[in-house]
């Protein structure tokens, strides 16, 4: 029997296959939801969906995209940004 911790859907469930050759279940936190642009509320492309802790020792290159807004807002409205900050 599981313990009473892990019966609730909170932790996802992760089929694994230890070294003996024995398939278990481990229990891990979720992802968070995907990063989103702050113009059109599309998903970012080259953000990615980690946990805190593993951000942290990730490199600041692979959070989030070397760019203006980058991590911010998407492609398409940061053209508009530029194109409508170019105009004024």
């Amino acid at each position: 029997m599981v313990s009473g911790r892990h019966k609730s859907r909170t932790l996802r469930r992760v089929a694994k296959k230890t070294p003996g050759g024995r398939n278990v279940t481990h229990y891990e936190e979720r992802k968070p939801a995907a990063a989103r642009c702050a113009g059109c509320g599309t998903t970012l492309k080259g953000v990615p969906r980690e946990r805190p802790f593993r951000m942290q020792t990730m490199p600041k290159s692979r959070k989030r995209p070397e760019r203006p807004y980058g991590g911010v807002l998407c492609h398409a409205c940061l053209k508009k940004k530029i194109v409508a900050e170019a105009r004024r």
